[in-house]
Parts: structure tokens; C-alpha cells; sequence
């Protein structure tokens, strides 16, 4: 009898990981389908706060008193739900303090929702081009440092490499601190652990485009070095890569203007001609800049790498604050 019990004993002791990994399943954080539109209002319009690329954004406040961002998807489109796949597989096993936060996902044979941490500031595009709103040269270098350490962890802080695929202004939202967080990663691409690039069809944004991303489908974490420095170019002169036609981009104009012109093509707002550290400022202007030069250029094995991006810009926000 003595004998029998013990060999229970022990094999209940064998069974009681799994069930405490079975209570702890349970436990997570899960939200129903009504939950969610009784946070967003019913989806109501008057709650709509952006579009992502394949569905829209809404603002919602949960019974917690928790407010949060509810990215719903639309199924009429086929990519959709490759998209939602690809975004809950990705952000669900991030942990950066720069991407945006996945709270849960809501998903039926009808509807399929991420639930978000919710950004109050907003999108950079929205800083960058209203005139309602205005960032200094101390904060657009912030932002865009975080955006940077951000790619620096997809890229090198990972198990295998994730590749964003889509960066531009408004896929960077601030939080309450104007720290910013990198979203959507709908087209994102996870390579393997022997890959260093892998062919794609799908499309990213006309203007962030690497050309051998836009030519051949070939993608490479080199693809989203291309795509920061064209968007640290553009938050820096405040231009849209889709202002230029023909053959002048909007990196050839900058270059044209490095390092003696560099007042002609930063921000008119950023450095104004009063400010006593001017000269200071412009040269750090043109640093950024050549940072920037350097992560677009046409050939992959000549960019930067993000390691090395991070480490430039936070040395040229040292020289800013002494400013």
C-alpha cells in the first residue's frame, strides 16, 4: 500500500507542470467580439482614427477604463488574412520598447481585430505635414533614433531576422512621451536562420522603395536601411519622396546640396536664421543627413547596417545638446 501511494504521488508530480501551463493559458487576456465593439462604439466612424494597410483603425475605451487602438481588417480583401496572420505572428513574439504593443487579437470566420496600444500623439506624418504641429531638431533626431533601435532589434536582436517592409512616417506613432513605436507589419517577412535575403511580390510604398526590392521582389534586411534613410531624409527637409519626378529623387537633391548647401534643403522651420548655435546646428543637420546618404544608397552591400546607424545618431545628439 505504502508502495502504491508513493508511485501516485509521483505521478501526479509528473502531471503538475502541464496543468499549471493549461491554468496559465486560460488566464491570458482575451476579448470577445462584443467586448470589442462595445470599447469601439460599434466601430462607429466618429471613432475612426487611421488606416492601416489592409484594414482600419479605431479608437476604443475597454470596461477597465483601458484605452486601446483596434486595427479591423478587411476580409473582402484576399491579402487580408495572410496579413493578419503575418502581423499576430510577428508583434505577438516582439518585445521592444519601440514597436507597438499587440494586447490580444479577436478573430472569427467573419472578423479579425488586433488590439493595440493606443498612441495618443499620433503619426510623425502627422507632425511632419500639419500646421497645426511643429518638432524641433532635438525631437525628430529622437524619433528617429527609435525608429532606428527598433530596426536594430528586428535585424539583429531576434532569433531569425525580421524585415518590416513598409517603413514611412505613418507607420511611426508617438506615444504620450513622444517616444516613438513602429506599426503595422502587415508585409513584414521573417527570414530563416541560413537566409540572407529571400524574393517577394508583395508591394511596399512607392517612394521607400529599395530598387532591388522594387525590380526583382528581392528582400534583405538592407531593403528597410534603404526605406529609414530615405524617411530620416524626409523628416529632416520635410519633403515627400513623391514630390520628385523623372529622375531626380529625393535623395539625389539632397546630396547635390551636401555639405555646403545643407540650409537649402533642411526644414526652413528647423534652424531659423536667429538662433544663436545656427552654424552648430545646420552641421549637425548635414551629419544626419549623410547618415541618411549613407543607409540609401543604390547598392545593398554598401549601406550601413543599423548597429552602425544607431551608434552615428547618438553621437550627433551628444554634439546637439551642446547646442
Amino acid at each position: 500500500m505504502t508502495f502504491v501511494l508513493l508511485w501516485i504521488r509521483h505521478r501526479k508530480g509528473k502531471r503538475a507542470p502541464p496543468q499549471a501551463e493549461s491554468l496559465s493559458t486560460v488566464r491570458r487576456e482575451r476579448i470577445s467580439y462584443n467586448e470589442l465593439l462595445q470599447a469601439a462604439d460599434g466601430l462607429s466612424e466618429s471613432n475612426l482614427i487611421g488606416f492601416g494597410s489592409f484594414g482600419s483603425v479605431y479608437k476604443g475605451i475597454l470596461s477597465s477604463g483601458t484605452i486601446i487602438a483596434v486595427k479591423v481588417f478587411n476580409l473582402q480583401q484576399d491579402a487580408a488574412f495572410k496579413s493578419f496572420d503575418t502581423e499576430c505572428e510577428a508583434l505577438c513574439s516582439l518585445r521592444h520598447r519601440n514597436l507597438v504593443k499587440v494586447i490580444t487579437s479577436c478573430s472569427n470566420l467573419d472578423f479579425k481585430a488586433l488590439v493595440l496600444q493606443y498612441m495618443p500623439n499620433g503619426s510623425l506624418e502627422k507632425y511632419l505635414y500639419s500646421h497645426n504641429y511643429f518638432l524641433d531638431i532635438r525631437q525628430r533626431l529622437s524619433i528617429m533614433i527609435d525608429v532606428a533601435c527598433a530596426l536594430k532589434y528586428l535585424h539583429h536582436g531576434c532569433s531569425s531576422p525580421v524585415i518590416h517592409c513598409d517603413l514611412k512616417p505613418s507607420n511611426v506613432l508617438l506615444d504620450e512621451d513622444m517616444v516613438a513605436h513602429l506599426r503595422d507589419f502587415g508585409i513584414s517577412k521573417l527570414l530563416g536562420e541560413y537566409q540572407g535575403d529571400l524574393y517577394t511580390k508583395t508591394f511596399a510604398t512607392l517612394g521607400y522603395i529599395a530598387p532591388e526590392y522594387g525590380q526583382d521582389g528581392l528582400v534583405s534586411t538592407k531593403c528597410d536601411v534603404y526605406s529609414y534613410g530615405i524617411m530620416l531624409l524626409e523628416t529632416f527637409t520635410r519633403r515627400k519622396p513623391s514630390e520628385f519626378e523623372e529622375d531626380l529623387r529625393l535623395k539625389q537633391w539632397a546630396n547635390y546640396s551636401l555639405p555646403d548647401a545643407v540650409i537649402d534643403v533642411a526644414d526652413t522651420n528647423l534652424v531659423p536664421p536667429i538662433d544663436n548655435h545656427v552654424m552648430k546646428k545646420l552641421d549637425c543637420v548635414a551629419s544626419i543627413m549623410n547618415v541618411a546618404l549613407d543607409c540609401c544608397s543604390e547598392s545593398p552591400a554598401r549601406r550601413t547596417n543599423m548597429k552602425d546607424a544607431v551608434g552615428m545618431l547618438q553621437k550627433i545628439r551628444i554634439q546637439l545638446l551642446a547646442c
